[in-house]
């Protein structure tokens, strides 16, 4: 099976790069593409801004209108789906989900899409698994570990510097965004490839590592 994978950024990307054959192994394809941040549905669901801007929600219907046209175009036996994979930041995750699939209900035809949130935040997906954290950062800070509740909205990224980055949260903002996402990538190439993919305390990452395995066990 094919999948074509959109996320928001690019540590995002790193790290799926890295995490979908751990789950999925290499029998299957897979196109990670990495935007340049989540942005906003357009109101009118078209999708007709710049796409050389690269916002994922921004471009989304125009994305999945897209890849309906071309799915549809593919034998009958070469099976192809859309993962789209971002942040559910502050929004609520029931009322997001449901603007996510009045876009698909404007394709036609609409491409086989699945929505994966990462709850708050994609290193919510690292934090459900500390021993991965700890194998990377000897000194992690083990008491903010335990502080952290699983899928929370508390600051995720910030909880995670606050554990593993020297000066913690506080010090890497000081810095600026620039550094912010240059570390974000660091923890995805870093922590993704000791990750247990099976024994993942994330219900959001379960989601997504359930939905590639059940697509996939359809072709098996």
């Amino acid at each position: 099976m094919h999948f074509e994978i959109l996320v928001e950024d690019q540590s995002g990307k790193k790290a799926l790069d890295i995490l979908i054959p751990m789950i999925i192994g290499t029998d299957h394809t897979f196109i990670v593409h990495f935007y340049k941040g989540i942005g906003r549905i357009p109101r009118d669901l078209r999708g007709a801004s710049d796409p050389g801007k690269r916002i994922l929600l921004d471009q989304l219907p125009r994305l999945l209108r897209g890849y309906g046209n071309t799915f549809s175009s593919y034998p009958v036996d070469y099976q192809a789906a859309v993962i789209v994979v971002c942040d559910l930041d502050d929004k609520c995750l029931k009322a997001f989900r449901h603007e996510l699939r009045q876009i698909l209900s404007t394709c036609n035809p609409a491409p086989q899409t699945y929505f994966c949130l990462a709850i708050e935040e994609g290193e919510a997906w690292f934090l459900g698994d500390f021993n991965a954290i700890r194998k990377d950062y000897p000194r992690t800070k083990n008491d903010i570990l335990a502080s952290y509740h699983q899928d929370s909205i508390c600051g995720t990224w910030e909880t995670l510097a606050d554990a593993v980055y020297p000066g913690g949260a506080r010090k890497l903002m000081a810095q600026g965004w620039q550094a912010i996402g240059t570390e974000k990538s660091k923890w995805a190439e870093e922590i993704s490839p000791c990750m247990d993919v099976a024994n993942n305390h994330s219900r959001s990452f379960a989601y997504f590592r359930d939905r590639l395995l059940s697509l996939v066990g359809k072709m098996e």
